[in-house]
């Protein structure tokens, strides 16, 4: 690990913990993220490293307040609950827990994962996220899923028999999708009882078969003009059945919202245990501002596997980021949200106000545009700001 920086000690700052869990069943065919299949997951062996890496990366941070746990994926339902609450509670004895912390797990809604989330539940984790993409057959086998609508609608039903705080996946903007039967889709997944919904515009990927199909001219997906109709229809139609968007892809009912991933977008701190895991902590540079360490693990199951029984870890970058790299980082991520970056989050990630961060003539165009909004509070996007938020970023920070 580094030695140049030493993170710092922020006793009272939350801090989050992400786990990664590589494997799945199948590999759908738009996913790029790092998940691999095999048939064979030695469960003794991925728990010991899972809670050594922990140890390990922990120790560099001393006892600070977690307020949240994200296992992710991969299809983290594939896990053993054992393992899932042998790393809960390697936590709660290396870190301070919230009252409330929030401890999240992704899952497939298969017969044979839904029917663990009892057991997930009694190994401490109080909040499910379903991968439920459609609701419809013809588009979850379009999509890869290996489960059926049928099969969506029953996991619903037994985490909310589970989980006091459940939410799912949709995939949005797929082929020929028509506007009337997706907000009549959105009107069902709520009328199921969800907290929260994930919606996600279907994207091509250059390293998924997705990628390959669409260039054969195997489907279309809708223009630019017809995504944007389904992302503000979806955003008006959800605030009307009471869950607010809070993130431009997340819509939560009030006091819903995901924690963790608030924690990420509001630029705070957080460890990534498992393969290809990233990590943001937070560090004081020479002149005593506040700098962040980024962290990334190896990639590669056996590989990471193999180092993390070596060497305690498998981290492959262990960087400071630069103050150019912390203010895109922290702009591109909060304002994706719906409140932006307070007055207060500035000062405390540059000492500064958010005006004096950006060039004025950039961010006085965005914001006559009616892009962004600057008053007491902070800087955030507007609605239209959000909906064309990478060419608003790239305006600011160019």
């Amino acid at each position: 690990m580094s030695a140049e920086i030493e993170p710092a000690r922020q006793a009272d700052e939350p801090l989050g913990l992400y786990v990664h869990w590589p494997f799945c069943a199948s590999k759908c065919p738009y996913c790029d993220f790092n998940s691999h299949v095999t048939d064979h997951v030695d469960h003794t062996r991925w728990q010991a490293a899972l809670v050594t890496e922990l140890e390990t990366l922990a120790a560099r941070i001393g006892p600070r307040p977690l307020s949240s746990i994200f296992f992710g994926g991969g299809t983290p339902s594939l896990m053993e609950p054992d393992t899932v609450a042998a790393v809960i509670g390697r936590a709660q004895s290396l870190f301070r827990f919230n009252n409330n912390i929030e401890i999240s797990l992704e899952a497939n809604p298969t017969s044979v994962e839904a029917g663990k989330l009892d057991r997930f539940q009694a190994a401490g984790i109080n909040r499910i996220s379903l991968g439920i993409q459609a609701l419809n057959d013809p588009d979850l086998k379009f999509l890869g899923r290996t489960h059926s609508a049928a099969e969506a609608i029953a996991a619903i039903e037994v985490a909310r028999d589970c989980f006091d705080n459940v939410s799912f996946d949709l995939i949005t903007a797929r082929p020929d999708q028509d506007l009337d039967d997706w907000l009549a889709e959105l009107q069902r997944a709520v009328a199921l009882g969800t907290d929260h919904l994930s919606i996600y515009h279907l994207t091509i990927e250059p390293t998924t078969p997705f990628h390959a199909l669409h260039a054969r001219g195997a489907f279309t997906l809708p223009d630019d003009d017809t995504a944007a109709t389904l992302y503000e229809a979806t955003r008006d139609t959800l605030m009307e059945l009471g869950l607010a968007t809070y993130e431009v892809s997340n819509h939560a009912r009030p006091g819903h919202a995901c924690r963790h991933n608030l924690l990420y977008w509001h630029y705070g701190d957080y460890l990534g245990i498992g393969p290809g895991a990233h990590g943001r902590l937070s560090t004081r540079n020479s002149n005593g501002l506040l700098a962040k360490t980024a962290t990334r693990t190896h990639r590669a199951p056996s590989i990471w596997l193999d180092r993390v029984e070596r060497d305690g870890h498998a981290l492959v970058d262990d960087l400071p980021v630069s103050r150019d790299e912390m203010l895109t980082e922290a702009t591109m991520m909060g304002l994706r949200t719906t409140g932006g970056l307070s007055r207060d989050r500035w000062r405390a990630l540059f000492d500064a106000e958010p005006e004096t961060l950006f060039a004025a003539d950039r961010l006085g165009d965005l914001i006559d545009e009616g892009f962004l909004l600057l008053d007491a509070g902070g800087l955030r996007a507007t609605d239209d700001g959000r909906l064309r938020l990478d060419a608003v970023t790239g305006h600011l920070l160019r």
